[in-house]
This record gives C-alpha cells, structure tokens and sequence, in this order.
C-alpha cells in the first residue's frame, strides 16, 4: 500500500536557474536578450521552476519591481555581492540579480562605455557574476531552492560552471553558445589578478593559445553544450564557423546539440502587436495593412509621405551595422537595384562608423529611394517587419536569427543567406519548392553581393506575381516558430544533462 501511495505523490517541478547578461524588456544589445525572455518564460509555462538570473545594472533596477534583500554572497578573493529578487511584468518568474555597484551601477551598454569600447574590467564584471551564480547554484544563500539545472548563457555566463566542478553535488551544468565569435579572452596576468585556479590555465582546461577564454571555460566545464540552431552546431566545427574552437568542438561532439530558437509569438504577433497602426492575419488583405504600416514607419523615420513610395515594393532591413550581417554586400547590391527595378530600401540600426557613413550616402545619393534610421529602435523593428515587402537578411554566419524568423510570422518574405538558423528557416523559391508548397523565402549561397543582389532580384519579381505572393506570405504565417516547441526541447535536453 505504502509502495502504491509513494508513486501517486506528486513529483517536484523542476528547477532551473538560468544565467544571462541581458534580457529583454530590461536591457537588450541582441537575440540574447530576447532569447533570456522567451525562453525562462515558455519554460514556466510548462511548469519549471525557473529563476532567471542577471547582473544589477542600472537600467535593470530602474525597471523592476518590488526589490527585495536575498543576502550576500563571499565571494572569496572577489569580494562579496549583495542578492536582490525583483519581478516585472513581463517575467513569470522571480528575477534574481546580482548587485556589485561598482561593476554594474554605470552609463553604457552591458559590456561597453557610451563610446563603444569594451569596459576593460569586463573579465572581472563577468567573473563575478559567473562566481555568484555557481554559489547560487548550490543555494549558498541557503534559501530552500537548489536548482537542479544550471543554464548558463555564452562568454559572459561562461566560468559558471567552473566554479561549481569543485562541488560534489552539483547541478546538471547546460551552456549555450549565442555567438562563437564573441568569447572574452585576456591574458595570464589578468587570470593571475582574478586569482582564479591556477589548473584552469592548461589546454585541457580553459586555456586557448597562450591566453584565457571564458568561452571555453563554458565548453570545457559542461556537462552539455547546447547552440541554437543544428545548422550552427554543425558549422562551429568547422575550421571556416569555428573561430579557432573547432577542434575542441569536435573533441566535445558527443555533447553537442543544435536547438532552433523561437520567437516570443505574444510580443511578435501581427494581429496584436502594439507598435502597428494596422493588424492583420493571413486571410485578411495584406496589401493594405502593408501601405498603412508601411506609412506609419516612414513617418516614424521622418520622411515625407509620397504615395509612389507607398506603391513600390520595398526590401526592409534592421540589425547590427557589422560585417558579420553582410551589410556591407547590401550596401555593394543596392545601387544596382535601383536601377533596374523600382525597388525601395529601408534600413534601422546601427553599428560601425564606417558603415554608417556608407548608408548616409547612399541616402544622400537616392532620396525617395533609401530610407535609414540610425540607432536601436523596437518600435521601428516592429513597423519595418509589418510594413516592407521583402526582408533582406544576407550574414555571413547566423547562429539562429530571429529577424528571418519575425518576418515570415508577418508575412514579408526573407532573402537570406545558406548559413546558420537562416538555412533550417527559410526554404528558396524554385519551382519544386512552388509546386511542393515549401517556398517561403529566397536563399542564395556565396557571400557575395552579386549572389544577394540576384536573390533579391528574384524576390521583386516574385513580388509581381500577386497569386505566387500570396502563397509565399501564407506559408510562412502558416509555420510555427513560438518557443514552446523549443522549450520541449530544452527540457529534454535538461533531463539528459549529466
């Protein structure tokens, strides 16, 4: 009887402490922020309990709410730092935060100053928050919730999970690389000033060419590598995607797992979204919600309403002004473009000087023609998606993506290059894909401007053919792209770890 009871009880939830350096709507610098919102969410949804945890900055504790004392961790050589627990609106989970006002109370992004340089004291910012985290890991706090996985999230999360080898009873150890490209190296007397273990700098450890990676730290001490699309994963192990990790990559193979991000369907949702003048579904007329919104984004941008503008197609792009998104080979394809075809340009961001300077003149050269918005603006994003014809993605490697990803949601077919989550997303339009009912996008190869400006090609003349659109445009809002298929996955990938 006693047997029959015990396996009726119910069993405990599990317990994920997450580990990120941003998270949207608090302070956002990419997809990692909104990756460390969707995801801590979707896993709520289906009954994890999960505590997502960031560093204190400033902007974070100007946002959040009911700000609590947890206590204060001893962080050994690096001091102590003070554990706050906060909520938001937008968060199903209590929010812990790490507070070192030294490190963390100051103007800037997360990891540079208002002028764009990398805080020079990063290594310590994140070793910090990586030695907090391992001892919240083992409820050092002594708070009564002891995760049983610990998610740590690139270069920034990346020492996490050394701290906690030393732990006999230690979680199961997941680490997700975002971006491979961006690992935090420094040399041997900086690891000597953090007075971390003298053992982690060897090759088997975290070690890379005569400096000290805290990327590797994460892949070396894990239990489970995860990236974000399978693409990705296998691409990082190849000498081209790999940025010197291959090998190590290849060594740790049996350990890593590809899982495609999701978009958060509740704050990409064209039916909803609350920065559009005009919703829409797939059975609704998509043309005139696109001139509306199409409207409302020009005048966002503070350019002139003129009805020609309205009436021709136009190729949308927002992201980072870096050579990693290929803005440089749109930049190269868009002259042409417009003298071929009737095409218009809109573009939002914001990036390298240089590439600023470029779009400036291209504006300059165009009127009417090419639209720019220099800076980092949601809102903007949001009325792009909705309002462009064509979205135009060409990187030269992309982990996942989530622009190609809103845009087919919104119904604006992407252009984007074979790499990374953009090649598990988007499927070229040829007339197999037409006739299989497949084609929701335009995909081209070498990263080259002539091959994006062809693909780009292909997309306005598509865009012509109003019958061959429309079932482009359904397609793709016909996919489903929300996290709670990647978050089954994760869960998985939680009860495998270890």
């Amino acid at each position: 009887m006693a047997a029959k009871k015990s396996s009726n009880r119910k069993r405990r939830a599990l317990r994920v402490l997450f580990v990120s350096s941003e998270a949207y709507p608090l302070i956002k610098t990419g997809g990692l922020a909104d990756v460390s919102h969707a995801l801590p969410n979707a896993l709520a949804e289906r009954r994890t309990d999960v505590r997502l945890l960031l560093p204190a900055y400033r902007q974070v504790l100007e946002r959040v709410e009911d700000l609590q004392i947890l206590g204060w961790l001893d962080l050994g050589p690096l001091g102590q730092a003070r554990v706050l627990q906060a909520y938001h609106p937008g968060f199903r989970m209590p929010l812990w935060l790490i507070d070192r006002a030294d490190l963390f109370d100051r103007e800037g992004n997360p990891y540079t100053d208002p002028n764009g340089a990398d805080w020079p004291d990063n290594p310590l910012r994140f070793t910090v928050f990586s030695r907090a985290a391992a001892l919240l890991g083992i409820d050092a706090l002594g708070l009564g919730w002891r995760p049983d996985v610990v998610h740590s999230n690139d270069w920034q999360g990346g020492l996490t999970h050394a701290f906690l080898e030393a732990e006999n009873h230690r979680p199961r150890r997941v680490h997700t690389i975002h971006n491979l490209a961006y690992d935090c190296q420094f040399d041997y007397a900086r690891f000597q000033a953090l007075k971390l273990p003298p053992h982690w700098w060897s090759m088997e450890h975290a070690e890379f060419y005569g400096r000290f990676s805290l990327m590797k730290a994460g892949l070396v001490f894990s239990d489970v590598i995860n990236t974000v699309s399978p693409t990705y994963a296998r691409e990082i192990c190849t000498p081209e995607y790999g940025y010197g990790y291959a090998g190590i990559l290849q060594h740790y193979c049996d350990k890593l797992h590809g899982i495609l991000n999701g978009i958060d369907t509740r704050v990409w949702d064209p039916l909803h979204d609350r920065h559009l003048v005009a919703h829409y579904g797939p059975d609704d007329d998509l043309p005139k919600a696109r001139r509306r919104n199409r409207g409302a984004l020009l005048q966002a941008m503070g350019y002139a309403l003129k009805r020609e503008v309205l009436d021709r197609p136009m190729i949308g792009f927002v992201g980072r002004l870096v050579y990693q998104k290929g803005v440089d080979l749109l930049l190269e394809a868009i002259p042409p473009l417009l003298e071929r075809t009737e095409a218009s340009f809109a573009l939002v961001g914001t990036g390298e000087a240089a590439l600023e300077a470029r779009l400036r003149e291209l504006e300059s050269a165009h009127p009417g023609r090419v639209f720019i918005h220099l800076g980092y603006s949601e809102p903007l994003g949001h009325l792009l998606e909705a309002g462009a014809d064509i979205f135009a993605m060409p990187s030269r490697y992309e982990p996942c993506g989530l622009n190609q990803m809103y845009s087919l949601h919104y119904g604006t077919p992407p252009v984007v290059r074979r790499t990374g989550g953009l090649g598990d997303t988007v499927v070229d339009t040829t007339p197999q894909t037409i006739e299989d009912g497949s084609a929701n996008g335009f995909v081209f190869g070498p990263a080259e401007a002539a091959a994006l400006g062809e693909a780009l090609e292909r997309a306005i003349e598509a865009h012509a053919d109003s019958a061959l659109w429309r079932r482009l445009q359904r397609t793709g809002m016909a996919q489903d792209f929300g996290w709670k298929r990647s978050a089954r996955a994760y869960l998985a990938l939680y009860r495998d770890a270890g």
